[in-house]
């Protein structure tokens, strides 16, 4: 499985995969921003047969780091190793371009959710270790854990 970057407009199908997982990506709002910024950020994908089954988009803050803005499997695929092919795809995307961390936020382990203690585990098996949590920079009922991950320099 290679992840690759978009070519083409790629919204269409990054909202299919979304829509497919309802307990990660419930809230409308969050949807059409995560949805749109699929024509705004660098974005890569993984397709089965002509459609695309997962995407990554990336954002970077500062010239050695960047940040993964959404990351989604369409429900269909999840455990196929495409989340692990987006996310090395992207690590090697964000280190050719000087890249030297990669970060990520998601609900911190303070919160009951049994998907998001999965995504922890998934982010935790490929490298990325917890580095802060801030109890209310989305909500209070909504903790974030910023995790980090550091990418060996790309000679």
């Amino acid at each position: 499985m290679n992840a690759s970057l978009a070519a083409v407009n790629v919204e269409a199908d990054c909202e299919r995969v979304l829509r497919s997982l309802p307990l990660w990506f419930g809230q409308e709002d969050s949807v059409v921003r995560y949805v749109q910024d699929t024509s705004r950020l660098p974005t890569l994908i993984t397709t089965a047969g002509d459609a695309i089954n997962g995407f990554v988009t990336l954002r970077q803050h500062f010239p050695q780091s960047y940040e993964i803005s959404c990351i989604a499997v369409h429900a269909h695929s999840r455990g196929k190793g495409c989340g692990r092919a987006l996310l090395q795809g992207a690590a090697d995307w964000a280190s050719a371009r000087g890249g030297r961390f990669l970060q990520v936020k998601t609900l911190a382990p303070t919160h009951p959710s049994p998907e998001y203690a999965q995504t922890r585990g998934f982010y935790e098996r490929i490298g990325f270790v917890p580095l802060e949590i801030f109890p209310t920079l989305w909500s209070a009922q909504h903790p974030c854990l910023q995790m980090i991950k550091w990418l060996p320099k790309n000679e």
